[in-house]
């Protein structure tokens, strides 16, 4: 089925699909913990199997903690009438994010450094947070501020910051060897699409079209909030670090902006040069750029300690496009061709780093003899056929020393073409995996 989601039709439908899943999750507010995240995974585990792990609060994860967690029922500004001028239920943007509760009634002035807007964007809600300093706040388009007489103003924030638990969730495809890959996506935004619906829906989507093969690789696709998840995952997880090939940190895939990878720190990784590969090349042509230790939560598995083979694809970066952030970042933002076009670009990138491996020729004094094993043409003098020709490059540099993604480069063969070639040739017994 992965092989379907690199082609146009089956792109489009998992497109489809993965919009559907969008909109019916748009409207929860999320945060790094809560039921709303729980709300969320409820539905992505209605496309996917997940495993989900509760992290205590007050957990330590290298120099961090697991927070307490947070809920909100609801959030407003009232005046003097009882109208609601700022109202959560509206939309969830308008309360800051991890708001600790308050119930007070104050003038405008009082009001005022509690207050978040952009006055570029008069018609935009912002999107803030106060995740590790226990504060209120309350974000509005801009417009509606100026219009704000001097009160006095009910302020509710009915929410609780308590001991609970932050949410990991994993969808695993076993594979057929001890390496594993990771596919991370962070679901801690509220009602913001692009960023990171579409990193939700696509992870859930890849994942589900992988269960029906059996990979070499085992495949993690992680569910969790942005930084304190990834190390939370990290924290959890090192002892199965030395056994991890590739990885991806994924969103922001639905904007009009060209595709883009991240390299991963050390720059030169399996997934690098892979993902480059695919993306760097007709028909994606997307753009190539160097690590930096900025971004979404490839920085936290490239850190020194861990220094991972993790890039990132997304469209737009963060910070980028204009609607980043901010109510605008709704559903309308989203180009279901440009989110197709993602689910492409991924099923190759995650199947050529499941197929690539390093070959060892079983007989390399000489050219082995194909023909008894099948392998080549009976009748000669006409010169080797595509797949013929396949053979002979899998076996010239089936040395230990070059993958399959460096034999397509070097011959100019296609790397499924060389895959089916070097798979005959395992089973021939002329080569194995190293």
């Amino acid at each position: 089925m992965l092989q379907q989601l690199q082609q146009a039709d089956g792109s489009r439908e998992a497109a489809d699909a993965a919009f559907a899943l969008m909109a019916s999750i748009y409207p929860i507010c999320r945060s790094i913990t809560g039921d709303g995240v729980r709300r969320t995974l409820d539905v992505v585990e209605q496309v996917v199997p997940l495993t989900r792990t509760e992290v205590p609060s007050g957990t330590p994860v290298y120099d961090w903690e697991i927070p307490h967690e947070w809920n909100i029922r609801d959030a407003f500004v009232a005046d003097a009438s009882g109208r609601r001028i700022v109202d959560f239920r509206a939309h969830n943007l308008h309360v800051v994010n991890y708001s600790a509760p308050v119930d007070r009634t104050m003038s405008l002035d009082e009001l005022q450094p509690h207050l978040h807007s952009l006055p570029e964007r008069p018609d935009w809600i912002p999107y803030r947070t106060t995740y590790y300093r226990e504060t209120w706040g309350f974000c509005l388009r801009h417009r509606d501020r100026e219009a704000l007489g001097p009160g006095p103003y009910r302020v509710v924030v009915d929410s609780t910051l308590a001991p609970g638990s932050l949410t990991l969730a994993e969808a695993v495809v076993e594979g057929s060897t001890d390496g594993e890959a990771i596919v991370y996506t962070h679901g801690c935004h509220p009602s913001l699409a692009n960023d990171n619906l579409t990193g939700i829906a696509v992870a859930a989507a890849l994942a589900r079209a992988l269960r029906t093969e059996r990979p070499r690789l085992t495949w993690r696709f992680v569910f969790g909030p942005g930084t304190i998840g990834s190390l939370a995952w990290l924290s959890r997880n090192e002892h199965r670090l030395a056994r991890l090939r590739a990885g991806l940190t994924i969103g922001l895939l639905g904007d009009a902006g060209p595709l883009r990878y991240k390299h991963s720190r050390r720059g030169d990784t399996v997934t690098d040069r892979v993902t480059a590969h695919v993306i760097g090349r007709e028909p994606f042509a997307g753009l190539l750029t160097p690590f930096e230790p900025y971004g979404y939560d490839e920085r936290q598995f490239c850190s020194p300690g861990f220094d991972l083979p993790v890039g990132r694809i997304t469209r737009s970066p963060n910070g980028t496009y204009p609607e980043y952030h901010t109510s605008a970042d709704d559903l309308s933002l989203v180009r279901p061709e440009k989110l197709a076009e993602s689910i492409r670009a991924l099923a190759r990138t995650i199947a050529l780093l499941d197929a690539n491996r390093r070959l060892l020729n079983l007989s390399p004094k000489g050219e082995p003899r194909l023909g008894k094993r099948g392998l080549y043409g009976s009748v000669g003098g006409a010169g080797p056929g595509e797949f013929e020709h396949a053979l002979l490059w899998v076996l010239s540099l089936a040395d230990g020393a070059h993958d399959l993604l460096a034999m397509s480069e070097r011959s100019g063969l296609a790397f499924e073409l060389l895959d089916r070639a070097a798979g005959a040739l395992e089973e021939a017994k002329l080569v194995r995996v190293l």
